[in-house]
């Protein structure tokens, strides 16, 4: 099963919901304790919901980019 990259924490709530039914449905094609591979990014969701301005949504923007390849740098390694 490939390991899944998840950026989270713009919510927590739905940060945990969305691990909830990944691994819900690894569950069910799986059965047993199997369970979902997964780096999870969790971001404060804060420091990106302030962004009013174009300058402010344009870091915004970096930090998530930025948070994608880290997962992405993450996932190439073996555990």
């Amino acid at each position: 099963m490939k390991k899944l990259g998840l950026i989270g924490g713009l919510s927590w709530t739905s940060t945990a919901r969305y691990y909830q039914i990944i691994n819900q449905a690894v569950y069910r094609a799986r059965g047993g304790q199997h369970s979902a591979p997964l780096l999870i990014e969790s971001l404060d969701f804060a420091d990106i919901g302030r962004s009013t301005t174009d300058e402010e949504w344009a870091h915004a923007a970096e930090v998530l980019t930025a948070s994608a390849r880290r997962l992405e740098q993450g996932g190439r390694r073996r555990c």
